[in-house]
């Protein structure tokens, strides 16, 4: 681990290549799981206040199950989460062809239709956060979904904090990233 200002840092994150592969996934990290994306309070009161114009983005079953249950709730862990639809689909997952999903906030936010309401949970994908403390751990989470990420990752010779700059930023903010980076780059040159 390494200490970023009041972070501590996997090396996963700085010694892994990672860039996601759509095209091989199809996305499946925002259907697989045992509930929706964890989400902040502050994220649900921010999606729930353009809900209007999210709803006709999203397919009838997900527009029924925010009609019926709101747009998150709280799992058996106590965490809240993102609403599901028919037990697996996060209720913001739409469907592209050949069975690709793709986050609705994400895809009204690169069109400019909406701002940037993609809970950091699924943002930062696959880093993880967890409090120690008075710290947070930032660990990269590796799931066998993501092997495709990974070796595409080794081919374009990108790391995972690279591959997550803006959610990273948007996490933690610009000096942070900039001193990731430093700190990456020295660790990999005094490790090579």
């Amino acid at each position: 681990m390494l200490l970023i200002k009041d972070t501590l840092v996997s090396l996963d994150l700085i010694e892994r290549h990672f860039v996601c592969d759509l095209d091989s996934c199809l996305g499946q990290c925002c259907i697989d799981g045992d509930a929706g994306a964890p989400l902040l309070e502050e994220e649900r009161k921010a999606i729930d206040e353009h809900i209007k114009e999210i709803l006709p983005l999203l397919n009838p079953a997900a527009q029924m199950a925010i009609a019926r249950e709101g747009s998150a709730y709280i799992d058996p862990d106590g965490d809240l989460v993102t609403q599901i639809v028919e037990g697996r689909d996060c209720v913001f997952t739409t469907y592209a062809e050949g069975g690709k999903c793709l986050c609705a906030l994400e895809k009204a936010y690169r069109e400019g239709k909406l701002p940037q309401l993609k809970p950091s949970s699924c943002h930062l994908y696959p880093v993880r956060l967890k409090k120690v403390g008075d710290m947070t751990a930032v660990n990269l989470h590796r799931w066998k979904i993501c092997k495709c990420a990974e070796t595409l990752g080794r081919a374009k010779g990108v790391r995972a904090y690279q591959f997550l700059k803006e959610p990273l930023i948007r996490k933690f903010g610009q000096e942070w990233y900039d001193e990731l980076c430093l700190t990456a780059e020295q660790w990999l040159k005094s490790h090579a």
